[in-house]
């Protein structure tokens, strides 16, 4: 039985331990939590072969002009009929539609993929962003990937890249900035631990406050 009634997105910092919080706050909490789970599931609903997902997996449009020809497709396009679009445009949208699909089955975390924008009118999501101090983040990359500090650096610049250039690109809002969240956790000052019971708190205190409204 779940814990909570709200549904809990996270955007990260690459290095900054965002999943590994997320797995921690499901398992006190009782519930599900969806990274690469979200690629499998929109492929099963849409039928679209997994491996495109994983290969356009929170990476940004490639030129310009390609830019220019996915703004207009989307005009005039709803969730749904993926027919002529670019693929990339497809698998945004399919998985669009598995975020909101998960959420009606009830509370659970959903790390990236823009999941706090394909959300944004529910009342029940909590959009949090987790980031880290730089030296942190090398630290943690070169330690679980056994590279040097500068590889690690250089993977975490260019991957930070990649997921802000998606997210600025799908959403009307930017990667990071505060004011797209409701909430900033910084992962090296909390420790995982800690990032994940001010989650909670977080939970417990939107919930508390959303009651007292009803």
């Amino acid at each position: 039985m779940a814990k909570t009634n709200t549904i809990i997105t996270i955007g990260r910092q690459f290095g900054s331990g965002g999943r590994e919080i997320g797995h921690i706050v499901a398992d006190k909490l009782g519930i599900k939590l969806y990274d690469k789970e979200m690629l499998e599931r929109a492929a099963k609903d849409s039928g679209i072969c997994q491996e495109l997902f994983e290969a356009h997996d929170e990476k940004p449009t490639n030129s310009f002009l390609y830019s220019l020809v996915m703004d207009t497709y989307s005009l005039g396009y709803s969730a749904g009929s993926y027919t002529d679009m670019p693929i990339n445009h497809k698998i945004f949208l399919a998985q669009f539609d598995t975020i909101k699909r998960i959420a009606t089955e009830g509370p659970c975390i959903l790390v990236g993929r823009c999941a706090d924008y394909a959300l944004e009118d529910n009342p029940d999501v909590l959009r949090l962003f987790i980031h880290a101090d730089m030296d942190a983040r090398i630290r943690r990359i070169a330690r679980i990937y056994d590279l040097t500090d500068a590889k690690a650096k250089e993977i975490i610049q260019k991957t930070n890249k990649k997921r802000s250039s998606y997210y600025n690109y799908y959403t009307n809002k930017r990667w990071g900035d505060a004011e797209s969240y409701d909430a900033c956790l910084n992962s090296s000052m909390l420790g995982l631990e800690g990032t994940a019971e001010a989650i909670l708190k977080l939970v417990e205190l939107k919930e508390r406050e959303g009651n007292k409204k009803i």
